[in-house]
C-alpha cells in the first residue's frame, strides 16, 4: 500500500499523490477534520459513553446527497501522522468511549494501518470500527484483517444506473458486494456484549426518496448472501438540504416509502436498527466547523 501510485480504492487513479490528487482529493498525509465522542451512531455504537470517531477528509464517492459533504469533497482539517493518530486513539479511550470508529479511511489505508498496530501493539484493548460507504477494494480488507474488529459499511444501492447517478461509481453495486463479503469473511457473526457490539458486520442501507424498490432489492440481496450473520441498519435519515444543485432528490423520503421497506426486512427476517422520522435533520451532522 502506497501513496506514490495510489490504487488504494477502486477508483485506481494511479496517482502519486505526493505531488498531486486523485478522484478523492486525499494527498500524502492523513487529514483528520475532527474527533470527538460520537453519540449518533446505532445503539449499539455509541453506546451510553460514544464511540470515539475520528472523521477523515476526503471520500472516494463523494455522493451528491452527502450529509458529510463538507469534509468529503474538501480537504479539511488537520494532517495526521500514524503516531499522532495512535495518541488520538488513546485519548478517545481515556475520554471513556467504547470503541475508536474510522469514517472514512481508506485514501489514508497506509497511515490508519500502522496507527492501529502502534495502538494495539502500545494495549489498546477498545473494538476497532471501520466506518464505510462500502466502496472498497478486497485486497484493502484484507490488509485490515486483525485489525478492524467491526465494519460498518454502507450499502448504498443495487441498481448500477443509480450509483451512476449518484456517486458516479456505476460498478458499486457488485464491489460493495465484494467487500462486505469479505468483511464478513474477516470477523464473521456479531457478537454483542451488554449491549456493545464487539465484532461483527453492521451493513446500513439509507433509503432514498423514489426508490424504496431499489431499497427492497439490496436488503433481498443482503439476506441471499449472508443471511443473519449480519446486523442491518435501514436508515432514514436522508436529509434534501445537503444535496447539490444537480441532484434531483429534493425530498424527505415518507412514512408509507420507509415502511414499506421495513416491511421488506421483516419479510427476510432481517435484524437490527430503524430511524424514526425525526433523523432527517441536520441536526445530527457532526459540526465540522467546530474541531
Amino acid at each position: 500500500m502506497t501513496y506514490s501510485s495510489c490504487n488504494l480504492c477502486p477508483r485506481e487513479c494511479g496517482v502519486d499523490r505526493r505531488k498531486t490528487r486523485g478522484y478523492c482529493g486525499a494527498r500524502d498525509n492523513a487529514i483528520v477534520a475532527k474527533t470527538m465522542l460520537h453519540f449518533w451512531e446505532e445503539p449499539c455504537v455509541s453506546g451510553t459513553k460514544g464511540s470515539g470517531a475520528v472523521f477523515f477528509s476526503g471520500c472516494n464517492l463523494r455522493c451528491n446527497f452527502c450529509q458529510n459533504r463538507d469534509i468529503s469533497f474538501t480537504l479539511r482539517g488537520e494532517e495526521y501522522t500514524a503516531e499522532m493518530l495512535t495518541e488520538k486513539f488513546f485519548e478517545l479511550a481515556r475520554e471513556g468511549a467504547h470503541n475508536i470508529n474510522l469514517v472514512t479511511a481508506t485514501p489514508y489505508l497506509p497511515t490508519v494501518t500502522e496507527a492501529i498496530i502502534r495502538a494495539k501493539t502500545h494495549g489498546l484493548n477498545l473494538p476497532v470500527v471501520y466506518n464505510t460507504g462500502g466502496y472498497e477494494k478486497v485486497e484493502a480488507i484484507r490488509a485490515l484483517n486483525g485489525l478492524v474488529d467491526v465494519y460498518l459499511p454502507d450499502f448504498k444501492y443495487s441498481c448500477s444506473a443509480l450509483s451512476a447517478k449518484y456517486s458516479g461509481a456505476q460498478d458499486y453495486p457488485e464491489i460493495a458486494m465484494r467487500a462486505i463479503d469479505e468483511m464478513v469473511k474477516s470477523v464473521g457473526a456479531p457478537i454483542f456484549e451488554n449491549g456493545l457490539i464487539k465484532k461483527g458486520v453492521i451493513i446500513r442501507h439509507l433509503v432514498l426518496p423514489g426508490h424504496k424498490e431499489d431499497s427492497k432489492a439490496v436488503l433481498r440481496a443482503i439476506a441471499e448472501q449472508w443471511g443473519t450473520d449480519v446486523t442491518v441498519s435501514v436508515m432514514r435519515q436522508f436529509t434534501p438540504e445537503f444535496a447539490s444543485e444537480d441532484c434531483d432528490l429534493k425530498r424527505r423520503i415518507t412514512t408509507y416509502e420507509y415502511n414499506s421497506v421495513l416491511e421488506e426486512a421483516d419479510r427476510l427476517g432481517l435484524s437490527g436498527y430503524a430511524q424514526g422520522a425525526d433523523s432527517a435533520t441536520a441536526d445530527y451532522t457532526p459540526d465540522f466547523a467546530n474541531k
